[in-house]
């Protein structure tokens, strides 16, 4: 299994990189500034559960597949970016009519899957685990896919724990602001901007990045 030194620093690389925000973390953001809180943590629920989804793909070597392919990795990364930016664009298109029903929390099921979506298209995550993961993997220890699974849980739960602390601190905060009249006619917007930036984010993980 993975050495008690090796796991002590992964956890405090993995810490610094949870802690800066990213897709993820804008994306779970502007699901609680626009619905709140309960919205928020489902949204980060949802994200956690697609890093269980790359470490499981981890550990059984598919990542390594993906990142062999040029094509593989293509479809992937373009399909999380047209999914952002499908949500930006229909969120931006709301009728203006419907704001007062679009500013409530949508189901919470829904929001759930979007946030599995988003993270598991996500190629950030995907070049993560590619390049950073494999450096604390010690092959002649044996036991390869243990190592992942255990290094992979780490960083699930500390994304669980910095998720969590953004989705509860943007609802508060979302709170406020939904009682300005001024921001619920615009929040649609604001929310709509961060999916297409996304998006764009996404589609632009090039090729280099997977040789770091």
């Amino acid at each position: 299994m993975v050495a008690p030194h090796t796991l002590a620093v992964f956890t405090l690389a993995a810490l610094a990189l949870v802690l800066v925000p990213g897709p993820n973390v804008l994306y779970i953001t502007a699901r609680s500034v626009a619905e709140g809180r309960r919205s928020g943590v489902v949204s980060a629920l949802g994200v956690e559960t697609g890093t269980l989804v790359h470490v499981a793909v981890a550990a059984v070597g598919l990542s390594y597949l993906i990142a062999a392919s040029e094509v593989a990795f293509s479809v992937v990364k373009y399909t999380g970016a047209a999914y952002l930016i499908f949500l930006g664009v229909r969120t931006l298109l709301a009728r203006d009519a419907g704001e007062a029903e679009a500013a409530a929390p949508r189901g919470l099921r829904r929001v759930y899957m979007e946030g599995l979506v988003v993270n598991v298209f996500n190629p950030k995550v995907i070049l993560f685990f590619l390049a950073l993961l494999p450096q604390f993997v010690d092959r002649a220890a044996g036991a390869v896919p243990g190592q992942i699974v255990m290094l992979g849980l780490v960083l699930f739960a500390l994304g669980v724990l910095t998720d969590m602390t953004y989705a509860l601190g943007a609802g508060s905060l979302g709170g406020w602001l939904r009682g300005r009249p001024a921001f619920a006619r615009r929040q649609r917007y604001v929310v709509g901007v961060v999916y297409l930036a996304l998006g764009v984010t996404a589609a632009l993980a090039g090729p280099s990045a997977r040789r770091t």
